[in-house]
Formats: structure tokens, sequence, C-alpha cells
């Protein structure tokens, strides 16, 4: 009986001491050995720890805050198995810990991640289709669902995403980046989800971890990617460790809040004033998001296990990052060269919102204008803003001048000197941030293939918003809920399903059959992939370049004026000199190259050519 009481009295001191261990478990044979466990409890610093099976701690770390001990222990060359940690408090009381070290999958350092042969596809992920209604007022988080209101809770959900891949895989999709599906708690505008809670757990609303692992495994199945949204900048301010925070300076503070300044040039301007510089990194995004201390250590490190815990427990093929260059850029440097010495084939995009070549091209890796002051991001790909900002206009410019028109378009990719690697840039027509392209161009479809041909040819990354593919409008005047619409069947009696042919109104299906035809050949070409470019100054508002290898050539021809417009070949002989003919991708028609070209207007012609 004595022991029994002793037992529960144990198990009772280890629940109210310990509430919190992160990372949950780990992986053994991981590049870096180290590995600092993060025990969170009432007074649990007052414990001595030791651990069992010969693991050695190389170091205990504790704060200011008696709640948090921070554990570092040595897994070289140790095997899978179970660990367990001991605590001894001062009153000789001892509880214990049992942690586990789990198998990694065959090759998992070695995963490939998107790259330039893919199409990704961009989820808001409380928007796109509710698989299990059950979930959308789970009770262990404040917001519940409500569809009608327009910036609340619609039901999005991870099973949605799964019921719909074969969808996504028939639209030509090979990649699938949803936004961030770790919990949100906020009481208001959770579904957006970039202000999170706790970020080694699912939200419920969207499902469990394991879901989040069955989304990975199946899109797997269909030869397809899973990227995380990862946020390194903030939190949310109901995240558990804002409300106990383990140091003062695990955030910024001033003390609390102060807003930042956006103005994100004063990471890299030599006149920039220090205190201009500090109200831009320190200063939190919003006054709901409090910002993470990048050059803390032991803020780093957490941000870079959870990270690492992610790829390996959700089998990850990439990260985009948010608000990438407000983080502390040496301490994000660090973050991102650290899961690429564990993963060096992985792949990770930073949004780096910026109308300037020359300022988005110092975030990508080995940087030569970074390297002016000694600065590598390891960041393998940026978004290209730029392009994005031509998107905003260039298709009602029917008449080309000097600084207008396809100009526009051809002065982008000018400045591609700039960059490390022009083939790893992300382009898009939107995102859950910006006008919807089919709002800014009145649905105007022919408006819409010459955008959607444009970043499915030129060099990069292509990135597709979910609905664009069946003229899915949005208008950001009218709030971010305009931009994120629920899309059209994900929820059990919408009227209209756009997710089958005989659900799709015949709009959405001349929209999904254009960009399904396109993304699927993109997939066998990969002069679009991994080609060189070239490209001819516009005349008359007629842009053509060409995508090419030694071995394959893709001639585009776009015409952004008001009327047809027919020209001779001679001006492309140095890229069309070996070849005769070219096949026309969405007719199948065969051109003759020796002949004048005539192409209608505001419209598109994608030419395979051949010997």
């Amino acid at each position: 009986m004595k022991k029994l009481l002793f037992f529960l009295l144990l198990t009772t001191l280890a629940q109210a001491q310990l509430e919190k261990t992160e990372p949950p478990f780990w992986f053994a044979g991981m590049h870096n050995p180290e590995l600092q466990i993060m025990f969170y409890g009432k007074n649990i610093a007052q414990n001595d720890v030791a651990v069992s099976n010969n693991i050695v701690i190389k170091n205990i770390k504790k704060t200011e805050n008696p709640n948090y001990l921070f554990v570092t222990i040595d897994t070289q060359n140790a095997p899978a198995q179970e660990l367990t940690f001991t605590f001894k408090g001062t009153d000789k009381i001892t509880f214990t810990k049992n942690y586990s070290l789990k198998p990694r999958r065959e090759n998992s350092a070695l995963r490939k991640g998107y790259d330039a042969s893919d199409m990704i596809y961009l989820i808001m992920s409380d928007r796109f289709a509710n698989g299990n209604p059950n979930n959308d007022s789970e009770k262990s988080v404040t917001e519940k669902g409500d569809r009608s209101n327009p910036g609340g809770r619609h039901g999005g959900d991870i099973k949605g995403m799964i019921d719909h891949l074969d969808y996504l895989k028939e639209l030509g999709v090979t990649a699938v980046w949803p936004t961030p599906m770790c919990e949100d708690n906020d009481a208001r505008y959770s579904y957006h989800t970039y202000g999170q809670s706790d970020v080694y757990r699912i939200d419920p609303r969207f499902g469990t971890d394991e879901e989040y692992l069955k989304l990975s495994s199946e899109l797997h199945q269909r030869g397809m990617k899973l990227i995380m949204d990862y946020v390194t900048n903030h939190w949310g301010a109901e995240h558990w460790m804002y409300k106990d925070l383990p140091t003062y300076d695990w955030i910024h503070q001033f003390p609390g809040f102060s807003q930042s300044n956006y103005r994100m040039t004063t990471q890299f301007d030599i006149n920039a004033s220090a205190i201009d510089t500090k109200n831009c990194l320190d200063g939190w995004f919003v006054r709901s998001m409090p910002d993470l201390n990048q050059s803390n250590p032991l803020v780093l490190n957490y941000l870079t296990q959870n990270a690492i815990w992610w790829i390996e427990y959700a089998d990850l093929d990439g990260f985009r990052v948010d608000t990438y260059s407000y983080n502390d850029k040496v301490g994000i440097s660090k973050w991102t060269k650290s899961i690429l010495d564990e993963y060096p084939y992985f792949n990770i995009v930073g949004e780096v919102w910026m109308h300037n070549q020359a300022q988005m091209a110092y975030w990508q890796k080995d940087s030569k204008i970074g390297a002016i002051e000694n600065y590598n991001s390891y960041l393998p790909s940026v978004m290209d803003f730029t392009l994005h900002d031509a998107f905003g206009s260039v298709f009602n410019e029917d008449e080309s001048t000097w600084d207008k028109g396809f100009i526009k378009v051809y002065d982008n990719f000018t400045n591609d000197f700039l960059y490390p690697n022009p083939n790893s840039i992300m382009t898009f027509l939107e995102n859950h941030d910006t006008n919807r392209f089919n709002q800014t161009y009145k649905n105007d479809f022919k408006k819409y293939q010459m955008g959607l041909a444009l970043i499915a040819t030129v060099r990069g990354i292509p990135q597709l918003y979910y609905g664009s593919e069946i003229g899915m409008a949005g208008d950001k005047n009218k709030g971010d809920a305009d931009i994120r619409r629920d899309f059209p069947g994900g929820w059990n009696g919408d009227t209209n399903n756009a997710f089958t042919k005989a659900g799709r109104t015949a709009e959405q299906n001349q929209y999904f059959d254009f960009t399904s035809k396109l993304f699927n050949w993109r997939k066998t070409n990969e002069a679009v992939h991994f080609g060189k470019m070239k490209h001819y100054i516009p005349d008359n508002n007629v842009y053509v370049y060409f995508r090419y290898t030694d071995n394959q050539s893709v001639m585009v021809v776009m015409n952004n004026s008001a009327k047809s417009q027919t020209f001779n070949t001679n001006r492309f002989q140095e890229s069309i000199r070996n070849y005769k003919t070219g096949k026309d991708i969405m007719t199948g028609k065969i051109i003759d190259l020796n002949n004048d070209l005539t192409i209608d207007s505001k419209s598109v012609l994608i030419l395979e050519l051949q010997q």
C-alpha cells in the first residue's frame, strides 16, 4: 500500500511539474547530433537532471524563469531508442520522463525539394474544402466555425484537401503549399493562422498531426510534394510561451509592444540610422503578433529544431517562410543554413516583399550584393514581386511606349543578372495577400491566358493561387476575406461544385481546361524547367522569348496590343536557325517558321520547336 501511495505521489508530482517537453521526440542519426530539449513545468529548474543509456548531457541551461529547463544532449552514434530523463528535486523526490529517439525514413537527409520543374498550388487552408464539419468548432480552441462571417473560420481542413488531391493532379499541380496549419488560438481572425499559439500542434479545426502526415503521404503517393508555410518572425499573442516567457528577451520589447516601420531596406542600407533599423526588425508586425528575437540563441535553436522536427515527422518537401526579411538577418541565415545542412536538396522560398530586384536579390543564397558586407542568407529562393508588380497593369496597356506595355515584363528579366540563381525564383500572378488577377482584369480570359502562360514559361518556379484556375476574383480593397473566398463545391450544400467538370460552369471549365492543359504540358518540357532564356525587345507590344537547352527549344509569342499582329521571323534567327517548324502546344497545329507569323490581339502562342 505504501509503495502504491509513493508511486501515485511521484506520478502526481511529475504531472504537476512537467507540463510540456519540446521537441516531443527526436530522431536518431541527424547531421547535427546536439539536441536541446526544453522542459516546462512549475519550478522545473529546481531539479537536477540525468538521462539513461549512456547519453551525454552537454549542457543544462536555466533562465530567469524557473519554469524552464533547457537540456542539451549528444546523440552522436546513438541508435533509435527509448530514453529516460530523471528529475531529482531538493526534497530528494524523483520523477521521470520517457523520451523517444525515433528512426529516420530511408534517405531522409537526401530528400529532394521542389524546384523549377514543379507547379506550386497555394491553398488558403480554411477556405478550400470542409472535409470534416465535426471539427469546425473544436472545443479546445476559442473561435468556432461561422461561415456567415467573411472574416471568421469557415471550416476548410486537411481532410478537405486530401479529398480533392485528384482534382489537383488533373490540374497539373506537382506541389501543394497550404497557408500555416499550426494552432492559432486568437479569439478572432484565427483562420489566417499566421499568429500561431502552438507550433508543435496542428490546429484541431484543420485536423490532427497524424492527418497532416497523411496529407503528406497521399501527396507523395501521387508524385506530388508538400510545402509548409513556416513563420519565424513572430508568434501569436495566445502562444503559451508568450504567457510565461522563458526569458525577457525571448521577444523584442520596448518594453512591450512597438509596431514595425516595415522599412526592410534598413537591413542593407549603409546610410540607415540605428533607430530606424531597430524599429523595422524589432518592431512587431501587428499588436497581436509578438516579435521573436532570433538573436537569442535559445529562440533560434527552438525555431531551428521545430522546423527540422516537422520536416522529419511530416516528410516535408519544402518551406515557404513568411516575412523572411523582417527577421534578424544573422539569425535567419543561421536558421536557414542549419536546415540545409541537414537536408542539402531541400528548398526554402522566403517572402521578401520588395519592389526592386537588387533588394530582393540581396536575400538569395550566394548573392554578390550581400557579399559586399560579407552576408549570405543561404536562402535558395525568393518570390518575384517585381514581376507581380508588372502584372498589376501591363495587360491593360494596349499601346507600347518607352515604359508601358510589355516592356515592363521585358525589363523585369533584364535584371536577372542580379540573382545568383534566377531559375529558383518563384513567379506568381497573385497570392493570399494581393488583389486577385481576375479581379484586376475583370475576368478577361485572354488576359488570364497571357498572364498564366508567362509564369508557366519564364524562368523560375510557378505558383498558382487556389481558384485562379476557375476564374475566381476578389477585391483586396474590400478586405482580405474577399481575396480568400470559399472554393465553390468545398462545402456540403454548395450549388456550384467546381471540383468536377459537370459541376463547373462553362466559364469555369474554360479557365480550368486551359490551366490544366498548360501545366500538364509543362511537366514534360525540360527547356521551361531549367533551360536558358533569350528574349527580344517588345515590338508593337509583341513580346517574343525562347527557353532552350541543347536538345529542346520553346518559342513564346505574346501580343499585348489591341490589334492582331503579323511579323517576320528573321529577327529571331539566332534562336530558330536550327528549327523549321513549331508545334502549338494548345492546338497541335504545326507552324512553318520560315513564313510570317500572325497572332491575334491579346493572345499567346507557345511553340515547341522542331527540326
